[in-house]
């Protein structure tokens, strides 16, 4: 399943739409209000999804994950000098960036990937097409995709 994820050029706090291969939209991203990013993720019907909530005062980027207000796990950034890696508390996964930290995949503990992000160059706004292997992971990776569109947004990058 491929996911197309656009943030939106106009709004006072980070809103983003998610679109499937043929343009319908599956899920709608809000900025909530909140010391940190508070990123909460509806389906196209308007029900509650998923919550992305960063953890503010870490030395390196950390969010929190969440599914039906029970924490289902975590992003953390690790330190590294060249491409950027991420360790997600959530069934082993990990994830590595490329050395320009635009492109990212995601892989199970056994080292299969599990979804290939890729950010889109020349667009207005944030775009990313999100390659899920699997349909019942999507959430849980546009979550991922979330929480690092978020630390890079915190960086200035």
């Amino acid at each position: 399943m491929k996911l197309l994820f656009k943030q939106r050029i106009l709004s006072w706090f980070d809103s983003y739409d998610i679109y499937d291969e043929e343009g319908n939209t599956i899920y709608v991203v809000k900025g909530q209000l909140a010391w940190g990013h508070c990123l909460k993720i509806f389906d196209n019907c308007g029900n509650e999804q998923g919550t992305v909530q960063e953890r503010i005062f870490r030395l390196l980027p950390h969010f929190d994950l969440y599914v039906a207000d029970q924490k289902i796990g975590s992003v953390q950034k690790r330190f590294t000098f060249f491409s950027p890696v991420y360790d997600i508390d959530f069934n082993g996964w990990q994830a590595k960036g490329s050395f320009t930290g635009w492109n990212y995949s995601i892989f199970d503990r056994h080292g299969e990937i599990i979804a290939e992000i890729r950010k889109e160059l020349f667009h207005l706004s944030d775009t990313y097409v999100i390659d899920v292997k699997k349909d019942e992971d999507s959430l849980y990776c546009l979550m991922f995709v979330l929480a690092i569109d978020a630390e890079k947004c915190s960086q200035g990058n």
